[in-house]
């Protein structure tokens, strides 16, 4: 390949990605000025296209970090399973504070958490991963101020669990047209099931033109809206 033709494909490349930052953002833009969607969280693995709104990270792969850690002796092992223990600790005392949110718990689980990362340890790169999470307090802390958000991001990745599963099968779409159409039936499918409507009657009711059922959006608004009312 030609220098041209490489030059070519990258800035096609750059007007594609730019073209969907801006069309994302006019979607958020709209959405807020619409239905004042401010106060929605969005809970991530910490991918930087996730942080709008309200950013929560989650709790699992966070952890991922001291998981995923090499130990170089018995001492740094010891140590790395003393951490890893005390963070599942803290995560389940979170998800019983999720259950009955009190102020004064709150303060002890912030103090608790401040405890375990900033702690020191034996191991070097232990500790600089203590601090790496440290610095996303907030984040993972957003529960202790809306105690109806989850702590992880299981629900959502199961959700592109059946997709992912179809493409290894099947492959990919043919066109861009195709993609569009397997991503919107995909997501009415998997919305329907969370609204516990019948996607079948769903399609009935909108080609039918009777819509008798409410806008997905609208009953997703109700849903969150109740949902913070704790």
């Amino acid at each position: 390949m030609n220098g041209s033709q490489s030059d070519i494909r990258r800035l096609y490349r750059f007007n594609y990605l730019r073209h969907d930052v801006l069309v994302e953002g006019a979607l958020l833009a709209q959405a807020i000025e619409v239905h004042t969607i401010e106060s929605l969280v969005v809970v991530s693995d910490g991918a930087g296209q996730f942080k709008v709104l309200i950013h929560a990270l989650c709790w699992v792969h966070a952890e991922r970090l001291i998981y995923k850690l090499v130990p170089l002796n018995e001492t740094h092992r010891e140590d790395i399973k003393k951490v890893r223990g005390e963070i599942w600790d803290l995560y389940r005392d979170l998800k019983r504070y999720k259950l009955r949110p009190h102020p004064s718990k709150k303060e002890v689980l912030e103090k608790e958490f401040e405890r375990i990362f900033t702690q020191k340890t034996s191991y070097q790169l232990l500790n600089a991963q203590l601090k790496r999470l440290y610095k996303h307090k907030s984040s993972l802390l957003r529960v202790l101020e809306r105690p109806e958000i989850p702590l992880h991001t299981n629900g959502s990745e199961n959700d592109l669990r059946e997709q992912v599963k179809r493409r290894k099968i099947s492959g990919g779409t043919r066109s861009d047209l195709g993609r569009q159409c397997r991503d919107t039936f995909s997501s009415l499918k998997k919305t329907c099931r969370k609204l516990k409507i019948s996607f079948w009657q769903y399609l009935q009711d909108r080609l039918s033109m009777n819509n008798q059922i409410p806008s997905l959006g609208e009953l997703v608004l109700e849903k969150s809206r109740a949902a913070t009312d704790y």
